[in-house]
């Protein structure tokens, strides 16, 4: 199976590809689609949704995977941006015929750590250890993204 993370964003969105066979877990291609924020904001979607298309297709995803949107009172206008991108993510999704799931921070770290309030640097060294990755890629965005699709690996074989 190969299962796409996606760590949504309008500015850099991260991504991750792995594959699973059996209890096996290997990186296939991970990184960032970055939309340049002095283009308007609908070119910045269809870049988005554009790059996310092609995404699905050369990996060949069986199913894509995002964290459940989270929004803090203080920041109302970053949410709104933050579902605009995963509107366009989700829409990728459903045009190429691929099976969405989404979960919350929370059910993630605990999937990867064993316990849903892990730190970020303790969910990125699990994620480099458990795929193998010998240097921090430069966005937290790109881990954040592994964590999603290795996390769903987990979910998906068991009842955490």
């Amino acid at each position: 199976m190969i299962i796409l993370g996606i760590d949504p964003a309008l500015a850099i969105t991260g991504y991750g590809v792995i594959q699973v066979k059996g209890s096996t877990r290997a990186l296939i291609e991970a990184g960032i689609i970055q939309t340049k924020s002095k283009e308007p904001l609908p070119k910045r979607l269809a870049s988005l949704y554009s790059g996310i298309t092609k995404l699905i297709t050369d990996a060949k995803a069986d199913c894509l995977v995002l964290e459940k949107i989270y929004s803090h009172y203080k920041h109302p206008a970053t949410a709104c941006i933050l579902g605009q991108a995963r509107g366009v993510i989700c829409l990728a999704a459903s045009t190429c015929g691929v099976p969405l799931f989404e979960y919350g921070a929370t059910r993630i770290k605990k999937a990867i750590i064993g316990k849903g309030l892990a730190s970020k640097i303790q969910v990125q060294r699990m994620v480099a250890h458990t795929l193998g990755i010998k240097s921090m890629p430069k966005y937290l965005d790109i881990t954040d993204a592994l964590a999603l699709a290795l996390g769903h690996s987990y979910i998906k074989n068991s009842k955490i």
